[in-house]
């Protein structure tokens, strides 16, 4: 099945990620996408809570 990922291709893929950013951005840019999912997720919740009528 094409496009399915391995551990050699995740390891690739993290290889490459270290060299472009440095090992110290790793965690800034890991913190970035946990918050930026956990909002996206609350934004749902609030979404799911009170519908919006439509006129």
């Amino acid at each position: 099945m094409p496009g399915k990922l391995g551990l050699p291709e995740l390891l690739l893929i993290l290889l490459i990620v270290i060299l472009i950013f440095g090992g110290r951005k790793i965690p800034e840019i890991g913190k970035g996408i946990g918050e930026g999912i956990k909002n996206f997720k609350d934004a749902m919740k609030k979404g799911d809570e009170s519908p919006t009528e439509k006129k």
